[in-house]
């Protein structure tokens, strides 16, 4: 059962006129908690629609990697790699801060390894994952063409569940855009 909307009569401009308007709900108080159910519902949506937790997987893999080959290079020489968990810190260290953490690798191969890291990890981690995040918010700006085709092809893989007034409506669409196209392409190729 719907609700029946409250709506209150409003004075008529013309006469006979019969002019109503939705009752306004009453706000709601500003909530001192966060809607945490809310918050992992989009991180959910955020990990279905885009490749981040695959990225974030071989940001990490990698972290263990370069952090390994700083410990190997740097261990023996170098007192602030005594262990391969300094390693670590090193490397998430680097990844965010870029050479705030000092002294840092000593050797040729601990420099090189960490040079590497430093600028691949800020790439990855700068760029790429806020470039996931930004193209989660950007998709639902695409076009709705996109989308109706997009519709379109699943509603054909699932023909034998439509319904009669479904299947109108699908080959009534299909028939308009496929027109469409053809005469952009008629009026494309005749200018």
């Amino acid at each position: 059962m719907k609700k029946e909307e409250r709506v209150e009569e409003l004075t008529s401009q013309l006469p006979g006129d019969k002019v109503l308007r939705r009752r306004m709900k009453p706000r709601r108080r500003l909530r001192l908690a966060p809607n945490i159910p809310a918050v992992f519902n989009f991180l959910q949506d955020v990990a279905t629609r885009t490749p981040l937790i695959p990225i974030i997987l071989a940001l990490t893999v990698f972290w263990l990697l370069f952090a390994g080959g700083v410990y190997l290079a740097e261990h023996r020489v170098n007192e602030q790699f005594a262990s391969y968990g300094d390693a670590l810190w090193w490397g998430f260290a680097a990844m965010q801060t870029q050479g705030a953490n000092s002294p840092g690798p000593v050797t040729a191969w601990g420099l090189t390894i960490g040079l590497i890291w430093s600028l691949f990890s800020t790439i990855a981690f700068f760029g790429v994952i806020i470039a996931t995040l930004y193209a989660y918010f950007m998709l639902p700006r695409r076009r709705p063409a996109r989308e109706m085709i997009s519709a379109i092809q699943y509603n054909l893989g699932e023909l034998e569940k439509l319904s009669i007034g479904e299947l109108e409506v699908l080959r009534d669409t299909t028939v308009r855009i496929v027109n469409t196209q053809i005469n952009e392409l008629k009026r494309g190729s005749s200018t």
